[in-house]
């Protein structure tokens, strides 16, 4: 019975891997962030330099990707070969998904909403781009970036939010917005008559929540510290395309951080009269 058993596992998964190690993959739960690979893509080794010093048994795992892995090689290091063969495949979707039929591929996949919606509620269920926050393997798990609010969240699903940030990379979703700019969202509802405060008031209080549900303790400030030194470690996210912020972007966010600074320099000589 046991033999008979493993016989079935076996005989599923060569199925399953004869069809398509593409489509056995996209159709894998957990992977419905990624988009389809053109074959073309993969097989011109222009694409792919570099990729050999980031993966290991490079050539075997570009193989078994394009199904022509060797049967008997197959058999023998299948597992080991599919975790290359699953980071070579993360890394080529990265570089695809920001060539013109890449964006095309994830666009369609954005007005399907299949990555979800921003769960800031005056965002208006604004869907939602992934992101990586680092374009080095191993470093950051994948997370959603918002167009509207400018903020990234992590994916509700703990399938998606193991997803290697590095498989999508630091500069799709704002590559996307720059190609499609239609698709860029307003950056408040109709009903806010001030876009640019509104979004600064959101934006701090969306800072202070943060400092209140992961309070950090500093040095010579006791067990709560003071408002000031809170705000000054509050981070923000910086959206950049190949490590260089958007112009409009980074106008605005220093004149918020400008703003930002004078109100905790008003709190510092408010602590100090206290």
């Amino acid at each position: 019975m046991l033999g008979r058993a493993v016989d079935d596992i076996s005989t599923g998964s060569d199925s399953e891997y004869s069809n398509s190690w593409i489509s056995w993959f996209l159709s894998s739960k957990g992977n419905e962030y990624f988009c389809e690979v053109e074959e073309d893509y993969i097989l011109d080794r222009f694409n792919l330099t570099g990729l050999n010093n980031e993966v290991s048994n490079y050539a075997q795992a570009l193989d078994l990707i394009t199904d022509n892995l060797d049967d008997d090689i197959q058999d023998e290091l299948r597992g080991a070969l599919d975790v290359q063969a699953r980071l070579l495949y993360g890394l080529i979707h990265a570089r695809w998904i920001v060539t013109a039929r890449g964006l095309a591929k994830m666009l369609e996949k954005f007005k399907r909403v299949d990555f979800g919606r921003c769960p800031r509620v005056l965002c208006q269920s604004q869907p939602l781009l992934p992101v990586g926050l680092s374009d080095t393997p191993y470093e950051k798990s994948v997370k959603l970036y918002c167009g509207r609010c400018e903020d990234v969240y992590s994916p509700k699903s703990s399938r998606h939010g193991s997803i290697d940030g590095a498989y999508f990379g630091t500069s799709f979703p704002h590559l996307l917005f720059l190609v499609y700019p239609s698709l860029l969202p307003p950056k408040a509802g109709p009903v806010d008559p001030t876009p640019s405060s509104r979004v600064l008031e959101n934006d701090s209080s969306r800072k202070s929540r943060r400092v209140k549900e992961e309070p950090e303790i500093s040095e010579g400030l006791g067990e709560t510290g003071s408002t000031a030194s809170a705000a000054v470690k509050a981070e923000r996210y910086r959206p950049r395309i190949y490590g260089f912020q958007l112009n409009e972007t980074a106008k605005l966010q220093r004149w918020q951080e400008a703003v930002r600074d004078r109100q905790i320099t008003r709190l510092e000589a408010l602590e100090e009269l206290s």
